[in-house]
């Protein structure tokens, strides 16, 4: 029987402790909620023997992300989601990603934003989670 494995962190602008950082810091150094486009990248070519994590990253953003986005990122060759909960300039985004770490997986995914910034010019991960079995 496989165990699942979750870890979440709520970012906020008080500063995290040393132990929080360490853990949220990708192999290249950045933290996860900054995004890491060398982990986007990697994770594209990750060995398929690497657990597999489901990511959600809750972000913030200065202005609308347009529908038109929204929508288009599903048929991103990744299968990310980005989706708009009730709450006005509050975006989730998800996708399924191989990696070693958590730390790792979610700054892939977040590291997507950063690739693309002509859906997200400007954004503030609030919230972050990996999960794998």
């Amino acid at each position: 029987m496989r165990r699942r494995v979750t870890e979440a962190a709520i970012l906020n602008t008080r500063d995290q402790s040393r132990a929080d950082v360490v853990q949220w810091t990708c192999p290249h150094g950045q933290h996860a909620g900054q995004g890491c486009v060398t982990c986007y990248h990697a994770s594209a070519e990750a060995d398929p023997a690497l657990p597999l994590w489901e990511v959600a990253a809750w972000f913030t953003t200065a202005r609308p992300i347009p529908i038109r986005a929204l929508q288009d990122i599903h048929r991103h060759d990744r299968g990310f989601a980005l989706t708009q909960p009730s709450t006005p300039l509050v975006y989730l985004l998800s996708g399924q990603v191989r990696a070693t770490l958590g730390a790792e997986a979610v700054a892939g995914v977040v590291g997507f934003l950063l690739q693309n910034r002509h859906i997200v010019d400007e954004f503030t991960v609030t919230e972050i989670r990996a999960v794998h079995s």
